[in-house]
């Protein structure tokens, strides 16, 4: 054999060795593209759980561009020779896994990854995207917008359902949540407003960047971003810190509303449990921005100034939506239903109509809209924020409550949110909750009729 023979030799003998240890990033097979969500099955990703986002972003609202970097912590659900992260536009530049260079190609909204070397199931591992472009707005089957919205001195990110794949990439699901550290450049003058604690803000050569820390899992659709010229108000609510940040135009008409804060804050932690993080607050951005209110994490949106029922509604999801995150899209009806049961709870301890009058109201009402579907089995995704979700997903909470009383009611709701903090859940662990934990009394008609059931039920 020549000398050129036994070099080939080797150089194929050593290129199988380095592919049986996965040094082409063969190792395992790829997760999947998708976790098949019942409305929106290209969500999110499988293989993989993220435990941590750090994002650095810079955001010029004059030109509209955005650049970022991306740094994901995540553990391997399975042996993995390739993966997917959620990115809606932009263009990538650059994608690396434990720092080595790792291919990547784009499909649609799904940007694939393909590690150098394999990753063996549980193994945790980090991968950083650079990244930059001019985000864009999402219209949602409903027709409401999402994602990255220009405001007219700045931006606003909203994720539901989907739309923080505008301006990060990620596992964008519900079912994973994870820590997030958010740092933001703009330009002087500007504020940068996310989830979580403030922990700093400096100022040079005409830029002010920003470093938010939500240390708390969340779920990336309640993910947020503001960017623009803010008021900001610093104070305590419910013995943790409250960060307000209102555009100039709604200051006066909100300050009646958010001065109520702290009581609507202590008024929930009496009725729903501890509040489970570590801070609060809100955003009110100017009036037709994005056209309706949003539970992100620690301060929820509002599109102009909020009225106290709408305030109790975001605060109230903060429990029920953020800390206890739906499991699939399906299961809205546990954030919504939850949510407008705190606004009749709310009323009814306000001196105002009982819960059992806004029930009935509701129930002798000629909306049919109401009656469309049930809460549990939305009709598409252009109808998992309809009328039956909200209005008959408090009706069934209604009757849970009315069948097993109110001590027995307290305690279930107070159980089930310090038994899911920040976890997930589906409707039918949430129906095998109540029976476990109140043997007793049968739920039957409750779930054939007002969760499950077609049209209108009958009176109860």
């Amino acid at each position: 054999m020549s000398w050129f023979a036994r070099l080939r030799l080797v150089s194929v003998l050593l290129t199988l060795a380095l592919t049986a240890c996965g040094g082409d990033g063969g190792h395992g097979t790829p997760g999947s593209s998708g976790l098949g969500d019942p409305y929106f099955p290209k969500a999110g990703n499988g293989g993989y759980d993220v435990t941590h986002y750090a994002l650095d972003l810079a955001y010029d609202p004059g030109t509209r561009h955005l650049t970022g970097t991306a740094a994901l912590t995540a553990r391997a659900t399975q042996d993995l020779s390739a993966f997917n992260l959620d990115l809606r536009g932009l263009t990538v530049d650059r994608v690396t896994v434990e720092g080595d260079r790792a291919r990547w190609h784009r499909t649609g909204d799904e940007l694939t990854v393909r590690p150098p070397r394999g990753l063996a199931a549980r193994d945790t591992f980090r991968v950083t995207v650079r990244y930059s472009g001019t985000p864009v707005t999402i219209t949602d089957p409903d027709g409401s917008e999402e994602g990255w919205i220009p405001t007219v001195d700045g931006a606003l990110a909203l994720g539901e359902p989907v739309g923080s794949m505008t301006w990060f990439p990620g596992n964008h699901h519900p079912s994973d949540k994870a820590s997030y550290a958010i740092t933001v450049t703009v330009p002087e003058g500007l504020r940068a407003v996310s989830n979580g604690e403030l922990t700093s803000e400096r100022t040079e050569k005409g830029r002010t960047t920003f470093a938010w820390r939500a240390a708390e899992p969340m779920a990336s659709y309640v993910a947020t971003l503001a960017v623009g010229d803010y008021d900001i108000r610093r104070s305590t609510a419910a013995g943790v810190p409250a960060y307000t940040a209102v555009v100039p135009e709604e200051a006066e008409a909100s300050a009646k509303v958010l001065a109520r804060l702290p009581q609507v804050m202590e008024w929930a932690a009496y009725n729903f449990g501890p509040y489970p993080f570590s801070s609060t607050g809100a955003i009110v951005d100017g009036q037709g921005v994005s056209g309706y209110a949003l539970e992100t994490q620690n301060r929820p949106v509002f599109p102009g100034a909020p009225d106290i029922a709408l305030l109790v509604h975001e605060i109230a999801h903060q429990w029920f939506g953020n800390s206890v995150t739906p499991r699939s899209w399906q299961d809205m009806w546990l954030n919504e239903g939850f949510a407008t049961y705190a606004e009749w709870l709310w009323e009814e301890d306000q001196g105002g109509d009982t819960a059992q009058e806004t029930f009935e109201a509701l129930y002798d009402s000629e909306d049919a809209d109401l009656w469309a579907f049930p809460p549990a089995e939305p009709t598409g995704p252009g109808h998992i924020s309809d009328r039956p979700v909200y209005d008959r997903g408090a009706m069934v909470v209604h009757q849970i409550r009315r069948a097993v009383g109110d001590d027995t009611f307290y305690d279930l709701v107070q159980g089930w949110t310090a038994d899911h903090r920040h976890g997930t859940a589906d409707t039918a662990g949430f129906t095998a909750y109540v029976e476990e934990h109140a043997p007793d009394v049968d739920f039957g008609r409750v779930w054939a009729d007002w969760l499950y059931g077609e049209g209108k039920p009958d009176r109860p």
